[in-house]
């Protein structure tokens, strides 16, 4: 990545005029099945603008689950900057809403009044708070004719679309058939440094480009960012179902240590949620701390509950060194308390 970086082509992307930058755009608007692609520093402002975009009129109303990371991790920027109101939906243990309680969610035209207007539904795939939980394509189109239905937009925040692709072995383009617009994260699964893309219309990205701009997104020599997503996009891909595999292999490990819990089923791509049980003496500070002195970093949930997410630089001797760590913070738990494990 670092010398595709140094020899990166470049010019001003502010005037739309880096070729790098235009051939990433083309390359994941194509991918994903659209017609156009803007990239943009992060996929929280990837979000915030495609939110903005379909919903132009402040007092809108947008429809997505109430443990999305729209509504919990991006600052309520959709409020504060676009003044656009979030309606919550109940997010299932698999990371779908039901389609009736999005349809009941959506506000009577006759209302308008006293009602906020709906404009919006926000879909997240792969699920990042259900522990990495990936949305079919057959659940993603009933969402999309139900917009249709109401004349609504549907977005998708793709910040792990490409392990949600792999996972179920559906085409990333048939995944987001149904969306009108889609923010693509190139620096989780695929390793890039920064960045996301956002994919629509081409009208839909015209009118993104002014908001990346409006909000200091506008980045001139950008091809060298840019030429570091190419070497994500094209060569870590293919890497993701190892990922997956890995993450799969750890979480049934973890399931097999004394005071830990986890529900195995549940991992479906590179996120593992557990849950540290009662009597174990250990809490998610404690057990944080400890593994960070092994070199293992992992991310507390809660007083509890942890999170641990795979990547492709992390190896099959990487995870069993990981259950090791485990093992032995457990293990010394539990000599603490008098009992020999």
């Amino acid at each position: 990545m670092r010398a595709a970086m140094a020899t990166a082509e470049v010019d001003d992307d502010v005037l739309g005029a880096d070729p790098t930058a235009v051939r990433l755009e083309s390359e994941v608007a194509t991918i994903m099945g659209k017609e156009a692609g803007l990239f943009v520093p992060s996929g929280t402002m990837g979000n915030l603008i495609s939110v903005l975009v379909h919903c132009d009129i402040r007092g809108s109303e947008v429809i997505l689950g109430d443990n999305s990371h729209i509504h919990i991790y991006e600052n309520g920027g959709i409020s504060t900057i676009g003044g656009v109101h979030p309606r919550p939906v109940k997010n299932n243990d698999d990371g779908t809403m039901d389609i009736n309680s999005i349809e009941a969610a959506i506000r009577d035209p006759r209302g308008e009044i006293v009602y906020p207007t709906t404009r919006l539904i926000c879909l997240e795939n792969s699920h990042a708070n259900t522990g990495g939980r990936c949305l079919s394509a057959e659940y993603t189109d009933k969402v999309g004719e139900l917009a249709k239905k109401h004349s609504l937009k549907l977005h998708i925040d793709g910040a792990r679309i490409f392990n949600a692709s792999v996972a179920l072995g559906v085409p990333v383009n048939r995944l987001v058939q149904a969306a009108d617009s889609v923010s693509v994260c190139l620096s989780k699964g695929l390793g890039a440094p920064v960045g996301s893309v956002i994919v629509g219309s081409k009208s839909f990205i015209s009118k993104a480009r002014i908001l990346r701009k409006t909000l200091g997104g506008g980045m001139r020599q950008l091809g060298f960012i840019c030429a570091a997503a190419f070497v994500a996009l094209k060569e870590n891909v293919a890497k993701l179902e190892g990922d997956h595999k890995k993450a799969k292999m750890l979480a049934e490990g973890l399931n097999q240590i004394k005071g830990l819990r986890v529900n195995v089923a549940a991992v479906e791509s590179n996120i593992i949620f557990f849950d540290i049980l009662e009597g174990s003496k250990l809490t998610a500070e404690k057990l944080y701390n400890n593994l960070e002195e092994h070199g293992v970093l992992v991310m507390p949930e809660g007083p509890y509950r942890m999170r641990i997410v795979l990547h492709h630089q992390i190896s099959s001797s990487d995870v069993h060194y990981t259950l090791s760590c485990f093992q032995q913070a457990f293990n010394g738990v539990h000599e603490e308390n008098g009992n020999q494990v």
